[in-house]
């Protein structure tokens, strides 16, 4: 072994093991020589779609099959953005849903309820195993460019009652739910897509409105929480979320007592990459608390270096072991939670009878009475 990361107390077999932090993406619609190389290397995690990775239902279905093909020792998280409205990477022959505005519009959690059952058997059949949904930031500031329509409503209390309800609606039908963008992305004025957004409120305020809905998806039990790539100068003067262990482990984990995995937004977006490099930008999500990495261009040689940094930080003791085996230990009791049954070739025939049938569309039919 290189003696420059040679360190008596970590396993040897991390290198393996670290894939498991990373859910990546993939260039096209299919597996690529590189994403099977990187996944045998480091026991990837899981992967994201895109609607560059997404033809047809059935490819889908296939590719999800495909990316099962790429496990080592534990399965493979499939995930995707499928929330409703603008923010959905399956369309038709999918069902098309409303904006989440309209279930807090209609302030129904058995609609809430019934819209996730359906979510979750639509994802399900294509072998989609982990959905970024609900949105739990509130929309109290109509000028923000990113959030608008995707929050559930404008009060904490409504968004923490209708988001428990798709939470245990997408978990109870079998698909690992997210939660986002912790601690509130919902009053802010720019997309952290292209910059860093600044939250002021005061600490009193955010445990007392931005916090609510993600303690209700706690006692939801929902499975995983994202960070948003928000800087909260009251919580950390220097640090963006993502990168806070005062907000991560501090506040997240210890206060509000979420003994899910934490998840990092994506790394590449320029919240964070103007200031940091992906992989620096991973070693410290990890540092702070964060359980998994979001890396979403599809850009394989950036995942490898991604990888390669946690590696060199472990070794180095920048990251302590005991982080990575706390992270690696959430991981693996979530996929044993959600990963019983990964969708293969028999099931492929039956998809479109799932998509966008008469039930789902009178649900949409009852979700579009509030639009």
């Amino acid at each position: 072994m290189n003696a420059r990361f040679y360190n008596a107390s970590v396993p040897s077999n991390i290198r393996r093991d670290i894939g498991q932090l990373l859910i990546g993406s993939l260039p096209g619609t299919t597996l690529t020589a590189e994403i099977r190389s990187l996944a045998k290397e480091f026991s990837l995690g899981g992967v994201i779609l895109f609607a560059r990775n997404i033809e047809a239902p059935e490819q889908v279905a296939e590719m999800s099959i495909d990316v099962q093909g790429l496990a080592t020792n534990l399965p493979l998280w499939v995930s995707v953005d499928q929330e409703g409205g603008r923010v959905a990477r399956l369309k038709a022959p999918f069902t098309e849903w409303p904006p989440m505005a309209v279930l807090g519009r209609s302030g129904d959690t058995q609609l809430a309820s019934r819209f996730a059952t359906a979510l979750a058997a639509e994802l399900k059949a294509v072998g989609i195993t982990l959905d970024y949904a609900p949105v739990l930031d509130i929309h109290t500031n109509p000028k923000n460019p990113i959030i608008g329509d995707r929050a559930l409503a404008e009060d904490a209390e409504s968004v923490g009652r209708l988001g428990a309800a798709i939470i245990r609606g997408l978990q109870e039908n079998g698909v690992a739910a997210c939660g986002k963008h912790f601690p509130g992305h919902g009053d802010t004025s720019v997309d952290s897509h292209l910059e860093l957004p600044l939250v002021e409120h005061p600490p009193d305020r955010i445990r007392r409105v931005e916090c609510v809905p993600f303690r209700e998806a706690i006692r939801a039990d929902v499975g995983f929480i994202m960070t948003a790539h928000v800087l909260v100068p009251s919580l950390d003067e220097e640090k963006p979320a993502t990168l806070s262990p005062r907000i991560v482990q501090a506040l997240l984990r210890n206060e509000l007592n979420f003994q899910g995995v934490i998840l990092s937004d994506d790394l590449e977006m320029k919240a964070i990459a103007k200031t940091y490099t992906v992989p620096d930008a991973a070693v410290e999500a990890i540092a702070a608390g964060c359980d998994g990495l979001l890396v979403c261009s599809g850009n394989v040689e950036v995942q490898a270096a991604t990888l390669e940094a946690l590696v060199h930080a472990v070794e180095q003791q920048n990251i302590p072991y005991k982080r990575v085996e706390d992270a690696l230990s959430r991981l693996r009791r979530a996929k044993e939670r959600f990963l019983a049954a990964p969708v293969t070739s028999q099931k492929i025939a039956g998809i479109r009878q799932v998509l966008g049938c008469d039930a789902h569309q009178r649900i949409v039919d009852e979700m579009a009475r509030y639009l």
